[in-house]
C-alpha cells in the first residue's frame, strides 16, 4: 500500500467494489452520479470512486494507484493535498468553516485577483463557475437593457438556463435548448455562432448587434476538447462587442491561471469587459469569481439595483485554500516546465499516432480520434468517440485516469514529473 495511503481505513482502502458503490449511489442519487460526465456514459463501464489522491496519484476505492491526467477538472494545479494548501485549510478550520459574514481573508483574495488580473477593477466571489457566468450575463443584460446573447457552438459555460443552448437552425434564429427545462423562450435569446468563425459572428451582429447584451466566449476551449483560437479571432469579437455595444465577456473558468499568474486575456492581448474565473483560483475546494469593469461590477447590489448573493460567497476555506495555492503558483512558477511537459507529451504521442492526434497547448491537451485539426464543434464531431472510449479503458488499465469523455481537456500539473509523462506516452501503441 503505498505511504500516502496510511491512515486510511482498511475497509475504505481495499474492499470497496466500485460495481457496488455505484449500485448504492444509483438507488440514491439520480445517475449515481452528482455531475453527469462521473457515470462514464461517454466511455461505458463502471465509474470509479476515489478515497484518496496525493501529488499526481489517485488511490481508488478498491486499492488502485491511478496517475491523474484530469485534476479535479483542472482545479488542481499543484496536484492533490499539497502540503502548504493542506496546512492552511486545517489552520481556517480550527478558526471556523463559515460564517456568512466578511472575513478578512476574502478582501485578500479580491485584492490579489484584482493586482494579478488588471481587467479585474472589481470582482464579486461566488461559489461555481455557473454562477459566476450567470452573474456575468444578468450584469450584461442589466447594463444594456437588452436580452440577447452570443455564445459559440461547443462553448460550455455551466448549466444556467441561458447557455445551455446549442445552435438553431440558421444565425439570425435564437438557439435551442440543450435540455428539458431550459423554456425554449430563453433559448430564443441566445444566439449561437460557430467558434472560430469570425465572418459568421460579423454577419450575425451586422443584423442583430443592436439587441445583444453580450458575446460570451471560452477564449481557449476545454469543452469540445482543446481547441485554440485563430490568429485574430478574439480580437475580431472585442472589435465586433465595441461596434454593437455588447459587453465582452471571457469565460475563464479554465483557462484563468492555467497558463501563467493571470488571465489569458493578458496572454492574448485582449481585455474582455468581464471575466469568469474558477477552478485554479479556489485551491481544490468550491470557489468561483466574476469581475471586470469597475462601471459594470458597480451596478451589483449592494452599490447597485442588479441583484446577486450567497450565503457561501467568499467562504473562509476556500477562499485560503486559493490564497496558498496563488502563493506557491508565484512563488514556484511552475508554469515554464508544465508548458515543457505538455510539449513532451504530444511530440511523443503524434509522433507515432495512426489516425489520432494529440492536440496541446501548454499544460493541457486532448486525444482527438480524427486525423485532421479541430477548429470548431464540427471538426471534433468528427472524432471517434468509440476509438476513445477504448483508448480510455486501456489507458485506465494502464494506471492512468483521463477525462471520461472525448469532447473533454486534460491537464498536467506541476506535481507531475518528465516519468510520469514518459510513462503515459509509453501506452500509446
Amino acid at each position: 500500500m503505498p505511504a500516502f495511503y496510511e491512515g486510511v481505513e482498511l475497509r475504505q482502502a481495499i474492499i470497496m467494489n466500485h460495481e457496488i458503490l455505484f449500485s448504492r449511489a444509483c438507488s440514491k442519487i439520480p445517475g449515481g452520479v452528482n455531475s453527469p460526465v462521473r457515470a462514464f456514459g461517454s466511455v461505458g463501464g463502471t465509474p470509479v470512486y476515489i478515497a484518496s489522491g496525493k501529488g499526481t496519484s489517485l488511490m481508488t476505492c478498491d486499492g488502485r494507484t491511478l496517475t491523474d491526467f484530469c485534476c479535479s477538472w483542472g482545479a488542481m494545479i499543484l496536484g492533490h493535498a499539497h502540503p502548504e494548501v493542506v496546512e492552511a485549510l486545517q489552520r481556517q478550520a480550527e478558526k471556523g468553516t463559515t460564517f456568512g459574514i466578511n472575513t478578512e481573508i476574502e478582501v485578500q483574495l479580491a485584492e490579489r485577483l484584482c493586482t494579478l488580473v488588471p481587467a479585474l477593477e472589481r470582482v464579486r466571489l461566488v461559489n461555481s463557475g455557473t454562477e459566476a457566468v450567470m452573474t456575468a450575463l444578468r450584469v450584461a443584460r442589466g447594463v444594456t437593457g437588452r436580452n440577447k446573447i452570443v455564445k459559440f457552438d461547443g462553448c460550455y459555460h455551466g448549466h444556467s438556463d441561458s447557455v445551455l443552448v446549442s445552435a438553431g437552425s440558421g444565425l439570425l434564429t435564437g438557439g435551442i435548448t440543450s435540455s428539458p427545462g431550459v423554456p425554449q423562450e430563453v433559448a430564443n435569446d441566445t444566439f449561437v455562432v460557430p467558434y472560430n468563425d469570425l465572418t459568421a459572428l460579423q454577419e450575425l451582429m451586422s443584423e442583430r448587434g443592436s439587441e445583444v447584451a453580450a458575446i460570451i466566449v471560452e477564449p481557449v476551449v476545454g469543452n469540445m476538447g482543446l481547441v485554440q483560437p485563430a490568429e485574430g479571432y478574439l480580437q475580431g469579437l472585442r472589435h465586433c462587442a465595441d461596434a454593437s455595444g455588447a459587453v465582452l465577456i471571457f469565460d475563464e473558468v479554465i483557462t484563468g491561471f492555467r497558463f501563467g499568474l493571470c488571465s489569458y486575456a493578458q496572454l492574448c492581448g485582449v481585455t474582455p469587459d468581464l471575466i469568469t474565473l474558477g477552478k485554479v483560483i479556489g485551491g481544490g475546494l468550491p470557489l468561483a469569481a466574476v469581475g471586470g469593469k469597475a462601471s459594470l461590477m458597480e451596478q451589483l447590489a449592494p452599490s447597485g439595483k442588479i441583484y446577486q448573493a450567497g450565503t457561501l460567497s467568499g467562504n473562509p476555506l476556500a477562499v485560503v485554500a486559493g490564497l496558498k495555492t496563488l502563493e506557491v503558483l508565484e512563488r514556484e512558477n511552475p508554469y515554464p516546465r508544465m508548458a515543457a511537459l505538455g510539449k513532451r507529451l504530444a511530440t511523443a504521442i503524434n509522433q507515432k499516432a495512426h489516425g489520432f492526434h494529440c492536440a496541446q497547448f501548454s499544460g493541457i491537451f486532448t486525444m482527438f480520434f480524427t486525423p485532421y485539426p479541430v477548429q470548431n464543434l464540427v471538426d471534433a464531431k468528427r472524432s471517434d468517440t468509440k476509438a476513445y472510449a477504448s483508448y480510455f479503458h486501456h489507458a485506465l488499465e494502464s494506471g492512468f485516469y483521463m477525462p471520461p469523455a472525448q469532447f473533454e481537456v486534460a491537464f498536467i500539473s506541476a506535481a507531475h514529473t518528465e516519468a510520469c509523462i514518459d510513462r503515459f506516452c509509453s501506452t500509446i501503441k
